[in-house]
C-alpha cells in the first residue's frame, strides 16, 4: 500500500497511456481526442519556458560565488558531450549489423547544402530579437540569457541582493503552478497516445519498422545497462538503486510528452527527493533537457544510416566519424536551434548524393 501511495502519480499516467493506445487502436476516429493532449502540452510549456530562465538566473546568482557556478556548468556540458559520444558510437556498432533499410537503392541529385558554420554559432548563442527568446523553439537561447543574466546578479551581491531572492521566489511559484498543471497529465497523455495510435498506427508498422524497433530497442537497453554505469560513476554506491527508484515518473512524462523540456520540473521533484543539492538541479537540469541527447545522437546516427542504405552507400569508417561528430554537435550544441538536429540527416544526405526533397516523400 505504501508503494502505491508514493508512487500513484506515475500509475495515473501509465494508465492514461495504455488506456490511450487501446482507443486508439480499437477506434479510428480517436484522433478527436488530441486536444486533449494539446492542452496539457500547451499548458506545460507556457509554463516551463520561463521557468527555465528563472530557474538557472536564480540558481547561478544565489550561489556563494561566482567561480562555483562556472565550474559546475563546465562539469555539466563536458559530460554531456561525452555520452552523447558513447550513445551515437554504440548506435553506429549496431547499424553495421542490423540493417535499418533493405530495399532497392534509390538515388536523386539535389541535395542542398547545410547549414554554415557561422550561421551555426549565431544560432547557437542568440536570437535576432528579445520577445523571440521566450519560446520553447529557443531553449537553448534562453538558457545562455538565464546564465548572463545569473551572473549580472552575482557581480551585483549575488545571494545578498534583492533581485536574486526575487529570481528564487519566482522559481518556487512557477514550480507550484507547474505540480497544478501536473494533475491533468493522465487525461492528457491519454488523448494524446489515443490520436497518435488511430493517426499513424499502421505507419510505424511498415516503412519504418525496422528502424523504429532498433531504436527503442536500443534506448532502453541504454536506460538499463548504460545509465546505471554512469550512476555508479557519478554517485558511488547505492547510486543505481537511488535512480532507479526515481527514474520511472520522469520517464513517463518524456514518453508522453515527447519533450525532454517538459520533464524538467518531474526531474527537479524527483531529484530533490533523492537529497540532490538545489543549486546544482536548478542549473543542470533545465542545461540536460535540451543538451543531454543521447537518444538524439542515436537517432542522427539511425537516420543517416537509413539514408546511407536507401541510396545504395556504404556507411564507412570515415563517415562514420563524420557521422558522430554532426550528432553529437546537433544534440548537444544546435538542439535550440529550429531545424538543428535535422543537420545529421542533411549531412548524410550530402555524403551519399541524395536530396532531402526525395527522403521528405519516402517519409510520407
Amino acid at each position: 500500500m505504501k508503494f502505491l501511495k508514493n508512487n500513484w502519480f506515475f500509475f495515473t499516467m501509465i494508465i492514461g497511456i495504455v488506456a490511450g493506445c487501446l482507443v486508439g487502436y480499437f477506434w479510428e476516429g480517436a484522433a478527436v481526442l488530441e486536444p486533449l493532449g494539446t492542452l496539457f502540452i500547451n499548458m506545460m510549456f507556457c509554463v516551463v519556458v520561463p521557468m527555465v530562465f528563472f530557474s538557472i538566473s536564480s540558481a547561478i546568482a544565489n550561489m556563494k560565488s561566482a567561480k562555483r557556478a562556472g565550474k559546475l556548468m563546465g562539469t555539466t556540458v563536458l559530460t554531456f558531450m561525452c555520452t552523447t559520444v558513447i550513445a551515437s558510437v554504440i548506435m553506429y556498432v549496431l547499424v553495421r549489423f542490423i540493417p535499418v533499410y533493405i530495399g532497392d537503392p534509390v538515388f536523386e541529385e539535389g541535395a542542398k547544402e547545410p547549414m554554415s558554420a557561422g550561421e551555426m554559432i549565431v544560432g547557437f548563442f542568440t536570437k535576432p530579437d528579445f520577445p523571440e527568446l521566450w519560446s520553447r523553439r529557443s531553449i537553448l537561447q534562453l538558457i545562455i540569457a538565464g546564465i548572463f543574466f545569473g551572473f549580472g546578479v552575482q557581480m551585483c551581491g549575488g545571494r545578498e541582493t534583492k533581485v536574486a531572492k526575487l529570481l528564487e521566489e519566482i522559481t518556487n511559484v512557477l514550480m507550484k503552478v507547474i505540480k497544478l498543471i501536473s494533475y491533468y497529465a493522465p487525461i492528457g497523455f491519454f488523448g494524446f497516445f489515443a490520436a497518435l495510435v488511430a493517426q499513424h498506427g499502421a505507419d510505424l508498422m511498415t516503412n519504418y519498422a525496422r528502424a523504429i524497433i532498433l531504436y527503442y530497442v536500443v534506448s532502453f537497453a541504454y536506460m538499463f545497462l548504460i545509465f546505471p554505469l554512469y550512476a555508479r560513476f557519478g554517485g558511488g554506491k547505492g547510486a543505481v538503486k537511488v535512480m532507479f527508484q526515481h527514474l520511472f515518473r520522469p520517464a513517463a512524462v518524456a514518453f508522453g510528452t515527447c519533450s525532454s523540456v517538459a520533464t524538467i520540473p518531474t526531474n527537479m521533484e524527483v531529484s530533490e527527493d533523492t537529497g540532490i543539492s538545489k543549486d546544482v538541479t536548478d542549473i543542470v537540469l533545465p542545461m540536460g533537457a535540451t543538451m543531454n541527447m543521447d537518444g538524439s545522437g542515436m537517432s542522427a546516427i539511425i537516420k543517416v544510416a537509413f539514408l546511407f542504405a536507401m541510396f545504395g552507400k556504404d556507411f564507412a569508417t570515415a563517415d562514420a566519424i563524420l557521422a558522430i561528430v554532426v550528432a553529437t554537435v546537433s544534440s548537444v550544441a544546435m538542439s535550440g536551434i529550429p531545424g538543428g538536429g535535422g543537420t545529421g540527416e542533411l549531412a548524410g544526405h550530402r555524403r551519399s548524393g541524395g536530396s532531402p526533397r526525395h527522403h521528405g516523400q519516402r517519409r510520407r
